[in-house]
Parts: C-alpha cells; sequence; structure tokens
C-alpha cells in the first residue's frame, strides 16, 4: 500500500507540472519560467499541507525523485507541444482535474495519519489540491481556478468526506482511495461540462 501511496503522490506531481507548463506556455514563458511554475505547482499544496502538520521533512526535500518527476513532466510537455500543436484550455482544466482528485485523496489521508480532527483532515485535503493551482495562476496573473464559478474546491470536500467515510467503514484502502478520486474527477469533469456552480448570494442594497 504505501508503494501505491507513493506512486500515487508522483502520478499527482506529473499531472500538476504538466498544467503548470500548459499555464507557462501560455503566457510564453522561457524554459526556466515554465520549470518554476511547473514545480511551484505540483510542489506547492503538498509542502503547504506539510508545513502546517509538521511533516518533515517535506516530500521533495526528503527525495528528489519529485523534483525529477516534475521537471521531466514540464519538459515532456514542452516537447509534446512543439512536435504536435497547442492544448486548447479544456486540455489545461481536464489534466488539473486529475491532479485535484490525486492530490485532495494523499493530503486528506496524509492528515489522518497524523491523528487530525476529521474536520481538519478534510482541511488539509483541499489544501493539497488546490494551493499549488493557486500559486500558479496568482504567479502567471490569472484568477485561481477556485474562484471561478464552476465548482472546484467543492469537488475536493467531496472526494474527501468519501474517503474518510470509507475509511470508517474498513473498506479496503485500494477501493477507498480508488472511489474518492473518483468522486473528485468527475465532480470536476461534471462541473466544467455543464458549467456547473454553486448558488451564489447577491447582497443588494436597499437603499438604491
Amino acid at each position: 500500500m504505501e508503494n501505491l501511496f507513493y506512486f500515487s503522490d508522483l502520478f499527482g506531481v506529473a499531472v500538476f507540472a504538466i498544467t503548470g507548463a500548459l499555464m507557462a506556455g501560455r503566457k510564453s514563458m522561457d524554459l526556466f519560467g515554465v520549470l518554476v511554475i511547473a514545480i511551484v505547482t505540483a510542489l506547492g499544496g503538498g509542502t503547504l499541507r506539510d508545513l502546517i502538520l509538521d511533516n518533515h521533512p517535506v516530500s521533495w526535500i526528503r527525495d528528489d525523485t519529485y523534483i525529477l518527476v516534475a521537471s521531466l513532466a514540464a519538459v515532456g510537455t514542452v516537447v509534446w507541444v512543439r512536435l504536435t500543436r497547442p492544448i486548447h484550455e479544456t486540455g489545461l482544466l481536464v489534466a488539473d482535474a486529475f491532479g485535484l482528485a490525486v492530490f485532495t485523496v494523499i493530503g486528506t489521508e496524509v492528515a489522518l495519519q497524523h491523528q487530525v480532527p476529521l474536520s481538519t483532515a478534510v482541511i488539509m485535503g483541499v489544501m493539497t489540491g488546490v494551493a499549488g493551482g493557486v500559486m500558479r495562476d496568482v504567479i502567471c496573473n490569472e484568477i485561481p481556478l477556485i474562484f471561478h464559478k464552476e465548482i472546484y474546491a467543492t469537488a475536493c470536500i467531496l472526494g474527501s468526506l468519501v474517503f474518510i467515510t470509507l475509511r470508517e467503514l474498513g473498506t479496503p484502502h485500494w477501493l477507498d482511495t480508488g472511489i474518492a478520486m473518483l468522486v473528485v474527477l468527475f465532480t470536476r469533469l461534471a462541473a466544467i461540462r455543464w458549467h456547473l456552480s454553486l448558488p451564489r448570494f447577491h447582497l443588494l442594497d436597499r437603499y438604491t
């Protein structure tokens, strides 16, 4: 199970690095800029989670495979786009949804291993999923996806709650992980496809 967790984490790193590289490409950055944005996107959420949970050293410091995977994914994305054609914005959103699903469940799992309250585990899952993307978008002068009208962080909350519930029921760990990731992924993809969003709160000035 530890190997599954480790390789899932690396997969999430690779996917989010791809989204960072794509965003950097949209901003016409040089290769160094692409690498910086890719690594920040891939490792930002997990780093913030580990710092808050006092989980030292953070993953990429104790294992340089994380930096290597993020860098290779970024360079591979550059080569792929150069040899084929630019990827549509939808491709960026779909790749982001995959990374979101993986990192949400991993963040929740890490928090549970630290025996924090369940509410904190949900928050850590959401933070792991969204923080790297927020850093990416802020650096690239974009409105973070978490602030767009479509469902984003809500998908993380649902996936995290499903994972925690299944863990409490004692079902197989691989099943918990797979189902929770699919919940996040399909919720986010459905929001993209059908422009689903939560009700908005409009405060009207009674004197106007």
